[in-house]
């Protein structure tokens, strides 16, 4: 089968949505599937074609830039030649050019699957919201057009504005991550490069510094964490500077934490052998989102394969995996002594009390989920 998936970010670019897009074509590209990824040349030194895991990429270039997304005006003629090529195509939203693509697949007569990554939400004023808020009009249109809307959780669906009256269309599949167990001598590597002995409770912090994070509720609830555990550190993995978009929050945490700088280590950006290492070393992970742009958290399964608790907002889709498993707790979104109390539970029940059900994380891994997509990539 040919597939093309379009989606405004891919690799090298490291979110969610883009991790997602990666997987799901490494393996249906495993299967044995043709597969071509749609997406943004969001920096001009990435080459406008090139091969990743065995999936073509093609990359329009970048006219314009709103927010965190970017406008490509090019789009409508690089994309009719694979439309044509492909027989199915997979949208990953949230998209801008959404609407244009869906108009052009369905003129075509070809099957039209849209992942429904998340819903798009914006504070402030009615200047700042409307970029959003026209989005998520287009987005509306575009869901209308498809064939099957994917989505992570139920739970996400049903309490969506935009998908609660389109759950007919709506199929459940998880995101695509393969349990892969940390090497002892990366993990050993790790500790040596930043310093991490054994004499601290380690609070892991993984994803890019973007506001739908909530990151400053761990920073406010951290005080109230070392009255208990004194010997807490809290270990970020993950992009500090140069998020799209974020530079306002990311200068508020760096605020907000520097009292407590001796309490926080940035450890950056890690490749994937030490980002499983990372896992491994801590005693658990908080996942902090605070809003409807965070849908799931797949730091979540990837803790659970190094056998890490995990403590989550109760929100939508965040809380799924948590609910399902029972590998740790969740807190009141938002509420940092909810969220104090919570991680201080799961320390004093230390992490040899959470077990994870090797079963439970076949269901993520990446051909079980490519073989799903499939299903609806052909009925």
């Amino acid at each position: 089968m040919k597939i093309l998936i379009s989606a405004t970010y891919f690799e090298p670019y490291n979110s969610g949505l883009s991790q997602f897009a990666l997987r799901l074509g490494r393996g249906l590209v495993a299967l044995g599937h043709q597969v071509t990824v749609l997406t943004s040349q969001y920096q001009k030194q990435l080459p406008l074609e090139e091969e990743i895991f065995g999936v073509h990429v093609v990359r329009v270039p970048v006219d314009f830039r709103l927010s965190k997304g970017v406008l490509m005006l090019g789009l409508r003629k690089i994309a009719k030649p694979w439309i044509k090529w492909a027989d199915v195509v997979n949208l990953h939203l949230p998209q801008f050019e959404s609407a244009i693509l869906a108009g052009l697949v369905k003129a075509q007569g070809k099957r039209l699957v849209v992942t429904y990554q998340c819903d798009l939400e914006k504070k402030g004023n009615v200047f700042t919201q409307l970029p959003y808020l026209g989005t998520r009009w287009l987005h509306t249109l575009t869901l209308k057009k498809a064939d099957v809307i994917a989505q992570m959780t139920q739970d996400y669906a049903e309490t969506s504005p935009v998908l609660q009256n389109m759950l007919e269309k709506v199929r459940i599949i998880v995101p695509p991550i393969d349990a892969v167990h940390a090497k002892v001598e990366i993990i050993r590597g790790l500790r040596m490069k930043f310093g991490l002995d054994g004499n601290h409770r380690y609070i892991g912090l993984s994803g890019r510094v973007a506001s739908e994070k909530g990151y400053e509720t761990l920073v406010e609830a951290l005080s109230e964490i070392l009255k208990t555990f004194p010997n807490v550190l809290v270990l970020h993995a993950g992009s500090w500077k140069g998020v799209v978009g974020e530079e306002a929050y990311q200068d508020k945490i760096d605020s907000l934490i520097k009292p407590l700088e001796a309490y926080w280590k940035k450890l950056g950006f890690l490749s994937d052998d030490e980002f499983r290492a990372f896992f491994a070393i801590c005693d658990l992970l908080v996942v902090s989102s605070t809003n409807r742009t965070e849908a799931f958290g797949m730091v979540q399964i990837e803790a659970y394969s190094q056998g890490t608790p995990v403590v989550a907002s109760n929100s939508p889709g965040i809380r799924v995996p948590v609910t399902q498993s029972g590998v740790g707790a969740l807190f009141r979104a938002g509420d940092p002594h909810s969220l104090a109390e919570k991680v201080c539970q799961v320390l004093e029940n230390g992490k040899a009390a959470y077990k994870i059900n090797p079963e439970y994380l076949e269901e993520f891994s990446e051909i079980s989920v490519a073989k799903k997509y499939l299903e609806i990539y052909n009925n």
